[in-house]
């Protein structure tokens, strides 16, 4: 709403992709989100959505940054688990662990609170504090047989936990636990279990060929897979093509107009001048 309306529209449109691709093409979407970022760097949600997609791409340094100016920008605590876990990924345990015991911590809701004790637990772990971990994790919301959008996720550290501290059986128990709260197959429990059970998936086409895991396969159909298979490759090209098109497009709408927070420690403005696009990168780029 602080936008002009077509300014508005073009950061809208860049952080709906930045939605639709950052799970499966992270580098695609922090292409996006840079541009969006460059469009409207005063607005929280396009801090947090560059925050995200940095975060995706293992770019902690600039997700902490971004998480950092969003949780300026609004005032809201909700982001400080995903800071946290950005401590972790620049190597940092000891400083995810502080803010685990920081008040925010308490400002969070019931999600936000299960995120930061996971947080918490990876960071022991990083610090090879297995069975003090393991401690972290144990809490009401592990205990309770009620089913939430975090009790998977939950369940499946603890279960991972506890493998790795050499307890076997309690593990099993625990993935098995998971299974049941897994609906959407989120977690690869069932491959983690069938692992301790010592259960091997043998290739069906390996199991029904010679010796040498040969199988006689119609020529026919051979050949009409390889078709189906160049349509399908010479579809993702052209997507592909697009994507780098629209991409393209969207840098060079942001040559126009770019826009910029001064009283952002994070970012410094960029110099208006006839230096080229190389220079110009250097300038947005400082996190």
């Amino acid at each position: 709403m602080s936008l002009p309306k077509g300014l508005a529209e073009e950061v809208s449109k860049n952080l709906v992709m930045v939605a639709r691709l950052i799970d499966d093409e992270p580098e695609q979407a922090y292409a996006y989100a840079r541009i969006a970022l460059r469009l409207a760097s005063r607005v929280a949600a396009v801090r947090e959505a560059a925050g995200f997609a940095a975060y995706a791409t293992q770019k902690y340094s600039e997700a902490l940054a971004e998480f950092r100016a969003a949780k300026r920008m609004t005032g809201s605590v909700e982001l400080w688990p995903v800071m946290a876990d950005c401590e972790r990924g620049l190597g940092r345990p000891e400083r995810a662990l502080a803010m685990a015991g920081e008040p925010e911590v308490q400002k969070l809701d019931k999600a936000g609170q299960v995120e930061m004790r996971l947080v918490a637990a990876g960071a022991r772990r990083d610090q090879g504090q297995l069975e003090a971990a393991i401690v972290t994790l144990q809490s009401p919301e592990l205990a309770s047989s009620s089913v939430q959008p975090w009790t998977a996720r939950l369940r499946y550290a603890y279960a991972d936990a506890l493998l790795a501290a050499g307890r076997e059986d309690e593990a099993r128990e625990w993935f098995g636990k998971t299974l049941e709260a897994d609906k959407d197959g989120a977690t690869d429990a069932s491959d983690r279990l069938a692992e301790i059970d010592g259960v091997e998936f043998v290739d069906a086409a390996v199991e029904h060929g010679d010796a040498d895991g040969d199988v006689d396969v119609d020529t026919d159909a051979e050949d009409d897979a390889d078709v189906e298979d160049d349509l399908d490759d010479d579809e993702d090209d052209e997507d592909d093509e697009q994507d780098a098109a629209e991409v393209a497009a969207a840098e060079r709408a942001t040559d126009v107009a770019e826009y910029y927070d001064e009283d952002d420690d994070e970012y410094e403005p960029l110099e208006q001048s006839a230096a080229g696009d190389d220079e110009r990168e250097t300038g947005r780029d400082k996190a």
